[in-house]
């Protein structure tokens, strides 16, 4: 059994604890190294745990991650891969996993919370990003993906390669010993293990909704392409693990497990998860390769995103037809062409319409309740609003 590390109980902060990206991966390096320091792999051989921290020169993450490229291909990797952990967990934005403190913050109060309340908040964070990184590295290798993050795909990596199947599943139990490490004695304990298992069950399912909707290669079917199956991905794929987690997260850390609040919240963050993902969909047709990370191949690989779900709401049949003998194929031109119609249909205008009245409706859905403090939502809205990456 894991030994529990025990943190101070009850001790406040003699100086405000300020929330900044910093301070957050301080928290995430006492992690990495309790992980693979721990207990049970201790009789691990070395080279496995050097796999997951040490291996090649011992670097910080890149820089790359936090300050995106500004050229469209990513930097040539080191001979020997670096380190699994640094390389694939705290390279993003991490709005996920910082906005567990913020929750219980705006229910506490921040200058009312202990320094074993802020490190735990921001030890579950870090099992957040932790998942992310799963689903990430097993999404790259499904969708066949090149970069991520400015960088190589970890699977793209020299000496890598399927490795990374291995790895993908190591990321997700590693989340499991942080929560047995640091939340073993605490009453949240099993409400945390079941909702971290629920929202991964979930969005596997939309993961795998995400799969079977994209049609056989040479085969496109527009029927495919609706609404109310897009809504149904986008659900399952995106919006729980993104927002309802990290809320549900601190609502239990900060013993706001009430039904009613926990019922309230999810409906909140289903509908912001819902709105963040047509951002990324429109980021993947129109937004900036050097600022996303990434080259968007939304249109190449088929997929069942609003841009197309809402083109063929409009489109006329001459319209449709451009799309259907295009859409999915692999070919600039092609894209091109999908990307001409979408030009044609103004959907850039189409977004920031939905963008405006998606804000104004969840602002005022946020406003008029009172159960939780409005904090809870209103920050993870402001980190999105108007976004480019």
């Amino acid at each position: 059994m894991a030994t529990a590390v025990v943190e101070p109980a009850t001790k406040k902060a003699k100086t405000p604890y300020a929330h900044t990206r910093e301070a957050f991966l301080k928290v995430y390096n006492t992690l990495r190294d309790e992980v693979v320091d721990d207990a049970l792999l201790k009789g691990q051989p070395a080279d496995a745990q050097a796999w997951m921290r040490e291996h090649g020169p011992r670097t910080n993450p890149p820089a790359n991650q936090t300050a995106r490229t500004s050229k469209l291909s990513a930097p040539s990797p080191p001979l020997a891969p670096p380190p699994m952990l640094d390389y694939n967990v705290p390279g993003g934005k991490l709005n996920r996993g910082m906005a567990v403190y913020d929750v219980i913050a705006a229910i506490k109060g921040k200058d009312n919370l202990s320094l074993d309340e802020v490190f735990k908040a921001n030890a579950l964070g870090w099992c957040i990003e932790l998942l992310q990184a799963f689903f990430l590295v097993a999404d790259d290798i499904m969708d066949g993906s090149i970069t991520r993050r400015g960088q190589p795909c970890w699977y793209k990596v020299p000496k890598v390669g399927m490795i990374a199947c291995n790895d993908y599943i190591l990321l997700e139990c590693a989340l499991y010993r942080v929560l047995r490490l640091h939340f073993a004695d605490h009453g949240s304990y099993a409400p945390l293990l079941d909702l971290f298992h629920e929202v991964t069950y979930q969005t596997a399912h939309g993961q795998l909704l995400d799969l079977t909707t994209a049609p056989p290669a040479g085969a496109i079917d527009l029927a495919r392409f609706t609404k109310d199956a897009y809504m149904r991905i986008i659900t399952y794929k995106t919006a729980f693990y993104t927002f309802w987690l990290p809320v549900a997260c601190g609502l239990l850390l900060a013993g706001e497990a009430r039904p009613e609040a926990l019922d309230l919240a999810r409906g909140i963050c289903v509908d912001i998860g819902q709105y963040f993902q047509i951002q990324d969909d429109y980021l993947d047709c129109y937004g900036d390769p050097s600022v996303i990370g990434k080259v968007g191949t939304d249109i190449e690989d088929a997929k069942c995103c609003w841009m197309v779900c809402t083109a063929l709401e409009e489109a006329s049949d001459e319209q449709k037809e451009v799309i259907k003998a295009n859409y999915g194929l692999k070919d600039p031109a092609a894209v091109a062409r999908v990307k001409a119609v979408y030009g044609e249909l103004g959907m850039a205008a189409r977004f920031e319409e939905y963008e405006a009245a998606s804000y104004s409706r969840l602002s005022k859905l946020i406003e008029e309740q009172d159960l939780l403090p409005a904090g809870v939502f209103t920050n993870l809205l402001a980190k999105i609003y108007k976004r480019k990456k």
